[in-house]
């Protein structure tokens, strides 16, 4: 065993499900953009949440983009 080496696990070193992180992102998204319509008015917090579901949808197309384009492994 090496001295600075970290112990792991085999789990630890498989690759993600990328369609079920996806889907999760999206998913999440929209979850996010239904707090939008809540019992308060539109203000402040309602940009916030749209900015945030906003950058979430935008890193899946960029990723999904630099797969396609094979850019990104």
């Amino acid at each position: 065993m090496a001295g600075n080496e970290p112990v792991t696990s085999p789990d630890q070193h498989k690759e993600p499900n990328l369609r079920l992180v996806r889907t999760a992102a999206v998913v999440s998204a929209l979850i996010t953009l239904t707090l939008v319509f809540g019992n308060h008015k539109p203000g402040v917090e309602s940009v916030w949440i749209g900015l945030i579901a906003g950058l979430m949808l935008l890193a899946v197309i960029v990723d999904w983009m630099l797969r396609r384009n094979g850019l990104r492994s």
